[in-house]
Parts: C-alpha cells; structure tokens; sequence
C-alpha cells in the first residue's frame, strides 16, 4: 500500500490487549453490577443461555471488563533489517498497566509523536483502553484522547480497516489475513476465547503475556506485507 511506504517505521507503536471480566464469575458482582450486566446481557442471549452463562463476555465491554495485559512492539532499523522489540505490560492490578502504557505513550521518537497500530484497534482496542483509563482516573495520553477530532486528526492505524479498503461489511480476523499471505504464526496452547478462563480459573497471567505478544509479532508482520517488506525472521524479534 502506497500510503504506508510514507510512514516511518520506527514512529509506530503497536498494539495488543488482553482482556477478561472485572469479576470471576457473575455471582460474585454486587447486586447494582448484577442488574446493570442483565440488562446488557438481555441484548446478547441466544437460545436457553442465562445471564450468569454469558457473564465471560462482559470481558469485551469496557464498561464490565478490565485489562490484564498489553503487548506492545516497536520496529527499529539496525545492521540485519528491521528488528522488532517486543514486551509485555501486565499485571492483576488494571491502573499499574494502564499507567505504564500511558507513560510510553506520552513520549516520542526522534521528536515525532507516535502512531498507534492494531488489528480493529479503531473499534476494539483504542476506546478500549482510553475507556477503562478514564475509570481508573488516568488522564488519556494524546494519542488516546480523540473525541472531537477528524478522521484524518487521529494518528491511528488499523489493519482490519486497512484490509477493508473501504468495504465495511465483515470482519477478518487477524490470523486469517496471516494464513492468507503465507506469515508464519506462533502456534500456541490457547487462543483469545480461552483467555478468561486461563486468567480466572488457572491463574497464569504470564502464559497469556505470551500469547499477547505473540499477537504483536502477527500483527506487525501483516502491516510489513502491506507495506510490501519482506518477512521477519524470528531472529531479529527481541522480546524486552
């Protein structure tokens, strides 16, 4: 894509976020969080589903759900190409993750404010985490603060949207674009529905860390082949 060739490289943040329920499980709300999730979930039930049963979405509303990890990855040009350097903000406490976030993204590169980039970022990811900084009193970095603003003022890259080129009919998932253009994907025990359960249930935050960056390492190896660059090799991927 021509657009893309005129975007330096190293000016890009990306981006990836993990989210799960605020709480376990719905027994565990306070009666007004009960009845505000049944009035939502009246909206989302299909067939003899109950509200307690569909509770794990709530992870996708930002009004119901929290973030537990953020893959972030930034491309730097070194003597072998392009290296990714990958790391993973995480944590059981929400306002830790989302402040550290919030400092990164509050600086700059060679003077340049950053450009955000993540696969339906524009409709998932970005309010996401600008919603759920607000709840946690965080004032919103520049980046994330966008009501009022233009389409072409806000400094953001999606590469669903980007796929789309204009058609707003579907969704394409990320993994799809990635088996479509032959990009290796890291194979993994889990996937993005299980991630409530392996947070909630198991514990184990740092597997889906590495799930989430592993996301970030797909995600900017589709946006490379937009820009007609070649693949990158796991050797100059450098997890921080």
């Amino acid at each position: 894509m021509e657009i893309l060739k005129h975007i330096d490289l190293e000016n890009i943040v990306f981006i990836d976020i993990e989210t799960v329920s605020a709480q376990r499980q719905f027994d565990d709300l306070d009666s007004d969080w009960k009845s505000l999730w049944e009035r939502k979930a009246k909206m989302l039930i299909r067939g003899e589903e109950s509200v307690a049963d569909i509770y794990e979405r709530a992870s996708i509303y930002a009004e119901f759900g929290k973030v537990i990890c953020i893959g972030v990855g930034f491309l730097r040009r070194g003597s072998d190409g392009i290296v990714l350097r990958v790391k993973s903000i995480h944590g059981h406490d929400e306002f830790e993750v989302l402040s550290e976030l919030a400092n990164l993204l509050n600086r700059s590169f060679n003077g340049m404010p950053y450009l955000l980039c993540a696969h339906n970022g524009k409709e998932f990811d970005f309010p996401y985490l600008a919603r759920r900084m607000m709840v946690n009193g965080i004032v919103l970095p520049k980046l994330l603060d966008m009501p009022g603003k233009k389409p072409w003022e806000i400094p953001h890259l999606d590469t669903m949207e980007l796929w789309k080129f204009g058609d707003y009919k579907s969704y394409t998932s990320l993994n799809l674009l990635a088996h479509l253009f032959h990009i290796p994907t890291p194979k993994d025990d889990i996937d993005g529905s299980m991630v409530g359960a392996v947070y909630w249930k198991e514990n184990d935050l740092e597997r889906i860390a590495k799930y989430c960056s592993k996301d970030v390492i797909t995600l900017v190896r589709v946006f490379l082949k937009f820009r007609g660059e070649k693949i990158l090799p796991e050797e100059n991927i450098i997890y921080v």
